[in-house]
């Protein structure tokens, strides 16, 4: 296949006509000031695709369902309450379906890939299926039928808290010990066959709260390659109960007591001190940032600007998935910073364009933590692309070094026109290939989750 482009981003810099050829999913060739020619997928502008590194695509299904404030303070605690009813009541083919849904959405979204932090694992009241992979496997179909780059994450979730209370009620949906998790995870490979050689599988240990010093040694132990998500410092309520028990904050505890390099991916990092925002900054590892999220569960922003000041790496994630849009994602990180300094640009910490380096930063970061050979416009690298329409009223009037501050602070999704996941090329004229068979299913599913709730 060959790509077609007026612009594209090659690097840090634009280049003007340029003919992107793909073979076996990666970026073969690239040529600027070039003819099109009949042969050519014609492109207006053409990016590197971001990768949503951190999504449970399951809570997909309960946006709106907790918008409605309870008695007393509502929070990220009561709304994790309100979630654990909800999985009660989910089927494999309903995990399935609501999967794809979302990874379709993504794609439509612009992203290209996406870091499935997978918890689920067994049926109601904790009782294994069959195949311990029964539900991973319902992610991996959906993959395949979106297309979309999967980097696999099993969770390893085998407390109720960080005094290892035993986990109850709809949490033994996520219950493994270690050996039981290594299983998994053995047999999660195995099946990744059946998928494209861009699929991959990592490693979540949950949280600190969610599992156990001795534990994360063993699993690190038995993990030498891959990725590894964790969930770190999102409340201040679990700050201070891993602090009270393991003697240290979430992070400072992580970076003390393991090798914290560029295999590793803190997921959220919201409430860190300065001096360990330095120091992650310093480790090589990603930070995970969900800014729509975090906002929606009142986490708090992240120290943006501290971490970026020492070359912290960062990438996007939708994780709850209660609103999918790449752009929101951006702008409301940038917009978190502004409203707790009450400043403008923050986060172009070198000067310069506040979109490029945000989008930039995130392309970058996000394979990273995926573990995929992608992230920028380049022979070699696989081809996760997106074409932009640059004749959408909100960046027609702008310059190629100012595009993607319009992406990032004025466009909709829709100006999205095109995506190819490692070559794959799933979104065409801004809609999904199989959108239609998408959304039957998925409309179906979750009629009968309703009729259950």
């Amino acid at each position: 296949m060959q790509i077609h482009a007026k612009s594209a981003l090659l690097g840090s810099r634009w280049g003007q006509n340029v003919r992107v050829t793909l073979k076996d999913g990666k970026i073969d060739l690239i040529k600027e000031d070039v003819a099109r020619t009949p042969q050519d997928e014609c492109v207006d502008c053409l990016l590197p695709a971001l990768a949503n590194l951190h999504s449970h695509a399951f809570q997909r299904a309960m946006a709106g369902m907790t918008e409605f404030r309870t008695s007393g303070q509502d929070s990220f605690w009561t709304w994790r309450s309100l979630m654990y009813r909800f999985l009660e009541h989910l089927t494999p083919d309903q995990v399935e379906a609501i999967a794809a849904l979302v990874f379709m959405e993504m794609q439509e979204a612009g992203y290209s890939s996406v870091g499935e932090f997978h918890y689920l694992h067994h049926q109601a009241g904790g009782a294994q299926h069959d195949d311990p992979s029964e539900l991973s496997q319902r992610i991996f179909a959906a993959a395949q039928t979106t297309g979309i780059g999967l980097t696999h994450l099993p969770v390893l979730y085998t407390y109720g808290g960080v005094n290892q209370e035993p986990l109850s009620g709809d949490q033994l949906r996520f219950a493994n010990d270690v050996d039981r998790f290594l299983r998994l995870v053995d047999k999660c490979r195995v099946n990744l066959s059946l998928l494209p050689d861009d699929a991959s599988v990592g490693i979540a240990p949950h949280s600190l709260r969610a599992t156990s010093p001795e534990d994360l040694a063993l699993v690190l132990a038995q993990t030498p390659e891959g990725p590894i998500h964790i969930h770190t410092s999102e409340q201040l309520r679990e700050v201070s109960e891993v602090e009270e028990k393991l003697g240290q904050r979430p992070v400072a505890w992580l970076l003390d007591n393991v090798d914290v390099n560029k295999r590793w991916c803190l997921i959220h990092a919201t409430h860190m001190t300065e001096d360990e925002t330095i120091k992650l900054a310093r480790s090589s590892a990603v930070a995970g940032l969900c800014p729509i999220t975090e906002a929606n569960l009142g986490d708090g922003p992240f120290n943006g600007t501290t971490y970026l000041e020492h070359g912290g790496r960062f990438g996007l994630g939708s994780d709850s998935n209660v609103r999918i849009s790449l752009t929101e994602e951006l702008r409301t990180l940038e917009y978190s910073q502004r409203l707790r300094d009450m400043k403008r640009n923050v986060l172009a910490v070198d000067g310069g364009s506040t979109g490029k380096a945000l989008y930039c930063g995130a392309a970058v970061g996000g394979a990273q933590a995926l573990a995929r050979d992608s992230g920028e416009i380049a022979e070699g690298k696989l081809a996760d692309l997106v074409a932009i329409d640059r004749a959408h009223p909100s960046l027609s009037a702008l310059n190629d070094e100012q595009l993607l501050d319009g992406l990032c602070f004025a466009a909709p999704d829709r100006v999205i026109s095109e995506v190819w996941s490692a070559g794959r090329h799933m979104i065409k004229n801004g809609q999904h290939v199989e959108r239609d068979c998408i959304l039957q299913r998925y409309n179906s599913a979750i009629r009968a989750l309703l009729d259950a709730l």
